[in-house]
């Protein structure tokens, strides 16, 4: 646990990058066994990358792609001393105030794991879809109609 407020940003160095992809294989391959495969799904390259750390030590990560008709948040992912910290949460808000201009209007779309559904109800998010499988997990999409909506949410 920290008690320090997480630096939240874009990834801009290739070491940032590789921060990244580490914390989403101990998260997402070690901890919830998903094949790797599925986890490098290639399109890391089409997407805008965030990063959380505290004392210079990175503990959150996820990533964003701009689609035509909404921008989807994929791969969140916090480190186990981190959950329940609210790093999640600041890199959440830090992402979608970030990507606000490039939204223009887009909704904020992603595919929760169904135990992460409170968390994103919490930052305006609402279910959008029946429950279905992904990796073995099971998953609802969820939107958030605009950044407005979820900033007045505390």
């Amino acid at each position: 646990m920290h008690s320090t407020s997480p630096l939240c940003r874009r990834v801009t160095t290739r070491d940032e990058m590789t921060a990244c992809l580490a914390i989403r294989e101990t998260v997402f391959q070690q901890e919830q066994a998903v094949d790797p495969a599925i986890e490098a799904d290639g399109r890391d390259g089409e997407a805008v990358h965030y990063i959380a750390e505290v004392d210079g030590r990175a503990i959150a990560t996820a990533r964003a792609r701009l689609l035509d008709d909404k921008i989807k948040i994929e791969r969140v992912a916090v480190t186990k001393g981190a959950r329940g910290t609210g790093t999640g949460a600041a890199l959440m808000r830090f992402m979608m105030d970030d990507l606000t201009g490039e939204a223009r209007g887009r909704p904020f779309f992603l595919s929760s794991q169904a135990q992460a559904i409170p968390f994103y109800e919490r930052l305006g998010f609402a279910v959008c879809s029946e429950e279905y499988f992904e990796a073995g997990i099971a998953h609802r999409d969820m939107r958030a109609e605009s950044a407005r909506r979820w900033a007045m949410v505390k």
